[in-house]
């Protein structure tokens, strides 16, 4: 499977095997696999993903040594096996296709071969002549000698292919042009610069990444192209070039992932720079009986968008910068889609490539046909973030800072309160907009002993945040996020 990476990779045909059986893994994924491997790993999930397929192929490696020591071709049998699983995958990826196979299939046989030959019955000979003429290798050495090579293999194809560079040589950064609409200036108010509090903007390289892509896609921009089709009056198809032409806006949007626990951090907020989604949906002459537009991914991936939240007031952008520059590969270069007040997986398709106007009664996008609900509104949340829960903190006035947000609607007050006694009201960051996070702080007299602190937000619209509790699955969590704090 190494030299399969390996030849893969060199020659350009498609995903390897790890990452074909990577990703076919991640389509079948049931919702409440995803929320564990997101708990348990975070932003990390990929990685473990990956090494828990090395594992797995490794342990199944051994099993066909086995089996082929206890009886011949056993173990070529199981090597036929994995790499009939492996080029399936491969055939059913995006990128894959019958050519992506071969890599998978010769080496394949390559190491079915090898294995029949290692195991071989040993021939007689004469010892010391063979020692003499040097003829005889020790199965201990040959044996290393092997998995040195193979390690390599895996080795040099696994780094060539996930750390090869994120984008392709050809793809110079873009070079963006000055917004025709900034976004406002930030008012002096609107970053409390608390230590420990999440700052105002995220940074790209601290951002949250969660979706569906093993190995992120690398996209050649001059080759981009965005197709806008369905139940419209034309087809609109623009490039890298036309979209780059227009006039761009500038806009502060906070994202936020469904898989997002209370007091969770897949969240951000970021200056998006890009083109709105209205602008091309107008071009393209939107039928009346459309309510949903299919925004579809390089990879394969689908959201299911509301149609009126393209087309209100709202700053819903094909996305092409992020915080001043160009996206970064893991999110969306060269064109992604930032919509407020949805979550990430009914609107923020990364690596954008077509978006389909159609109905909700007509089409399901990636993870609506996996359980989760076909609209995703962002519900009102939270967080505390200083002081960190499990640390002691002296007695008299403790700063307790955090986050709130309800994008589109926005925060219009933040409560705290202590060991379940009255809500009491905490100051506000200013505003920017309704589209971001507002950061909030309230300054606690706090006595000796152990306490617990609750936070919850009211909007613009006067709801309140809810105590209710509810998962993620299959539209967002709830609930109150609290934390025991020790004061000394």
């Amino acid at each position: 499977m190494g030299l399969a990476e390996l030849v893969a990779y060199l020659g350009g045909t498609g995903p390897g095997p790890v990452e074909a059986v990577a990703e076919a893994f991640i389509d079948r994924t049931p919702p409440w696999l995803k929320d564990l491997a997101i708990d348990l790993f975070g932003t990390a999930d990929k990685l473990a993903l990956g090494i828990g397929i090395t594992v797995v192929m490794g342990a199944l490696a051994v099993a066909a040594g086995l089996s082929e020591r206890a009886a011949r071709g056993r173990g070529a049998a199981v090597l036929a096996v994995l790499a009939v699983i492996a080029a399936g995958a491969t055939l059913t990826r995006p990128d894959g296709g019958v050519v992506a196979t071969w890599p998978v299939l010769a080496s394949a046989v390559a190491g079915a071969l090898a294995l029949m030959g290692l195991l071989a019955p040993a021939r007689p000979v004469d010892p010391e002549r063979a020692m003499a003429d040097r003829k005889v290798l020790d199965r201990r050495r040959l044996l290393l000698g092997a998995g040195t090579v193979s390690g390599l293999a895996v080795v040099g194809g696994t780094v060539a292919r996930f750390s090869g560079g994120a984008r392709p040589v050809s793809a110079p950064p873009l070079d963006l042009p000055a917004p025709a609409t900034p976004a406002p200036t930030l008012p002096a108010g609107a970053d409390l610069d608390i230590q420990g509090l999440a700052p105002f903007r995220t940074p790209n390289e601290t951002f949250y990444r969660i979706d569906t892509a093993f190995v992120v896609p690398r996209v050649d921009p001059e080759e981009w192209t965005l197709r806008v089709h369905g139940m419209v009056e034309q087809e609109v198809v623009l490039t890298l070039d036309d979209l780059l032409a227009e006039d761009l806006v500038e806009s502060w949007v906070t994202l936020c992932c469904v898989s997002n626990q209370v007091g969770g951090d897949l969240i951000g907020n970021a200056l998006w720079l890009g083109l709105p989604v209205r602008t091309v949906l107008e071009r393209a002459g939107v039928r009346e009986d459309a309510d949903m537009v299919l925004s579809r991914s390089v990879d394969g991936f689908s959201a299911s968008t509301p149609l009126q939240v393209l087309m209100d007031d709202r700053d819903a952008l094909l996305a092409v910068g992020m915080n001043g520059s160009d996206l970064p590969p893991e999110h969306g270069y060269p064109v992604r889609v930032v919509v407020p007040g949805l979550y990430g997986y009914v609107s923020a398709t990364k690596w954008l490539s077509e978006l389909e106007v159609t109905r909700f009664e007509d089409q399901t996008a990636y993870w609506t046909e996996r359980g989760w609900a076909p609209r995703g509104p962002v519900k009102i949340s939270s967080r505390i973030d200083v002081p960190r829960a499990g640390r002691t903190r002296d007695a008299g006035e403790v700063i307790v800072a955090g986050v709130a947000w309800d994008q589109h609607v926005g925060i219009a007050a933040v409560e705290v309160r202590v060991d379940g006694g009255d809500w009491q009201p905490a100051e506000l960051a200013d505003e920017v907009t309704v589209d971001t996070w507002r950061q909030w702080v309230y300054r606690w007299d706090a006595a000796p002993g152990s306490h617990t602190l609750e936070v919850r937000a009211t909007n613009h619209d006067g709801e309140v945040q809810t105590s209710e509790v509810q998962g993620t699955v299959p539209d967002g969590a709830t609930g109150l996020h609290r934390i025991e704090v020790d004061v000394a």
